[in-house]
Order: structure tokens, then C-alpha cells, then sequence
């Protein structure tokens, strides 16, 4: 099965007053056709910084400074702004955790709708109509060809993720970025929008990168997870790898956080500690002040990829040969 996007080596970083931030630094993963990949990992590790240096939708003052984003086979970051401009949306499309963020509160969804496959694919506006409302009955929403002259605050929070989600594939793109999608939502409407993420993954054909932090819808949705940590992928492996043979000490502390029915009544385990401020991150591996299983060289080497298994990769000294 082909790779639809590799990413090699990435850094991003944020040049503030304060000094430089690390947001990202030395990420690398591919994303096959129609896999469904994740990327987990406490607030702030840099899963979103990651999504962001995909599309080219970085702002300043941050900057990509290294690394390769080999989308279909050519490298994203010699793409001119035009160029880009086109692939997103058509080629590559975003879903954010707020879709109060990505929808316009001045326009009808209809417009919204509309515009996008106008621009990118030179659709009539009456043709993009017509395909507009099939889309919006597709993700759910009820007689879809009165609700498209709407407003976004016509609608609760599900449907308006729901909305988002039609704009996202009305192009049919070959790689979906799903952002935590489902953070402002209660549970039911969480179970409604992944059931229809993973719908249209099949449907369409479309590769997924799920970023989350919460580990079971990592579970639930996907078949490979790059585990993050202050910028850094720590542990990469099939998915159920990463539940049932965990290697690193920080993925083994995230899943050892999960509230578990058999251990009712117990105190939750923690990891002690904070991430790394990113402007002044640790010498050697950043989560040695964290660790309970850290070697002396921990806090004056940086630790580098190891394969531990065929497609299971732990960036730890533990793992070292």
C-alpha cells in the first residue's frame, strides 16, 4: 500500500521575545492510503504545531526550519503560497476542535459550502449547490436543502462540527486532519461525529490523521499512533501494539492513567511533573526529570529512534543496542 504523506525530520519553531520556542523538533512519520493514523500526546506536546506545519498554515512567528512533507509523492514545503492554496482543502482538508473557529458567523453555510468547491473545483454555482446539500445530508443534518441557508449560530455544537466536516470532504481530499474533533461535544454527539469520520474514511477513501490526547478513541479509530512528547514522536507502532506491548516509560504512564473498572476505589496513577518548558527544554532525553525508569545517560543523551519489533519504534536508551 502506497504512502500518501511522509514526513521526515520536521522542525518548527516559534522566534518570540522570549527566546525560541521548539515546537516541533526532528518529527517523522508516513501515512499510508486509507489508514487511519494517530498522534497522541499530553496538551502542548506539539500534535496541532505538527497538523499546522502539514498544510503550510504555520503563522508568524513561527517557521518551518527543516525537514521534508512529502505529500503524493512532492515535497509540500517547495510549494509556492498559490500551489498550497490549492492543495488545501482539495487535496488536504482540516478539521478543528471548535468549529466556531473555522465557520464564518456572517455567512449562510450554504456559502461556505458552496465557495469551497467552487474555488477548487471550478464548479457552476449551481452544480456546487446541488452537491452542497447531498454533502450536508451525508453528515446528518436534517432537511438539508432549508437548514444550508442558515446561519452557524442556528445550529448546536454537533451540528455545526457536522457542518465543518462537510466542507472538509465536499472536495473528496486524499488526507483528512481531524483535530480533536470532538472535544466540545457530550458523549453521544463525540460517539455520533467519530462514527461518521470513520464512515467517510471508508466511503471516500481518504487517509485520517487523528490528533488527540484522549487514548481511547485512539483505540476505537485508529491503526497506527505516533506517541508525542515535547515536540518529539517518543514510541510509533500499530495500534494495538501500543496498548498491549508499550515500551517507552511515557506511553506506559499515559495508559497507566486510564481509570480502569477493576481498579475501583484505587487512586488514579499520575506522572509526576510537567512538560518541559520548550524554550528551555532538558539536556539528554526530555522526559529523564519525569522517568522513573531513567539511566544516568538519560540527562546527557538524547536517545534516537530504535526498531523493537517490525514497525515498532521507541526513542528511549532502554531500547538501545
Amino acid at each position: 500500500m502506497a504512502d500518501v504523506l511522509e514526513v521526515e525530520d520536521l522542525r518548527t519553531h516559534f522566534f518570540t521575545e522570549g527566546g525560541v520556542v521548539n515546537a516541533v523538533e526532528g518529527v517523522s512519520f508516513f501515512v499510508r492510503e486509507k489508514e487511519k493514523f494517530g498522534l497522541v500526546g499530553e496538551s502542548g506536546c506539539g500534535k496541532t504545531v505538527t497538523a499546522l506545519s502539514i498544510m503550510r498554515a504555520i503563522r508568524h512567528p513561527g517557521r518551518i526550519v527543516n525537514g521534508k512533507i512529502m505529500f503524493r509523492g512532492e515535497n509540500l514545503l517547495e510549494k509556492s503560497d498559490k500551489e498550497m492554496r490549492d492543495i488545501r482543502g482539495r487535496e488536504i482538508a482540516y478539521i478543528t476542535q471548535d468549529p466556531l473557529t473555522s465557520l464564518d458567523p456572517v455567512l449562510t453555510i450554504a456559502t461556505q459550502l458552496d465557495e469551497t468547491q467552487i474555488t477548487h473545483l471550478g464548479l457552476s454555482s449551481v452544480e456546487a449547490r446541488e452537491r452542497s446539500v447531498q454533502f450536508l445530508e451525508k453528515v446528518g443534518i436534517s432537511m438539508p436543502a432549508k437548514r444550508i441557508n442558515s446561519y452557524q449560530h442556528q445550529f448546536s455544537g454537533g451540528m455545526r462540527q457536522r457542518i465543518v466536516i462537510s466542507i472538509a470532504i465536499s472536495c473528496n481530499p486524499k488526507l483528512l486532519i481531524a483535530d480533536e474533533p470532538t472535544t466540545n461535544l457530550d458523549v453521544t454527539i463525540q460517539a455520533q461525529i467519530l462514527e461518521l469520520i470513520r464512515e467517510m474514511n471508508v466511503r471516500m477513501n481518504t487517509s485520517l490523521i487523528l490528533i488527540t490526547h484522549h487514548l481511547g478513541l485512539i483505540a476505537e479509530m485508529t491503526d497506527r499512533v505516533a506517541v508525542m512528547y515535547a515536540g518529539e514522536i517518543v514510541e510509533l507502532a500499530d495500534t494495538r501494539s501500543i496498548f498491549y506491548d508499550m515500551r517507552h516509560p511515557y506511553t506506559i504512564g499515559l495508559l497507566k492513567c486510564l481509570p480502569r473498572a477493576k481498579f475501583r476505589g484505587t487512586r488514579l496513577s499520575t506522572i509526576e511533573g510537567t512538560l518541559p518548558d520548550p524554550k528551555n527544554l532538558p539536556i539528554g532525553c526530555k522526559f529523564h526529570p519525569r522517568c522513573g525508569m531513567a539511566l544516568e545517560k538519560c540527562a546527557r543523551q538524547r536517545p534516537t529512534m530504535t526498531s523493537v519489533e517490525k514497525g515498532h519504534y521507541v526513542a528511549c536508551h532502554l531500547f538501545a543496542y
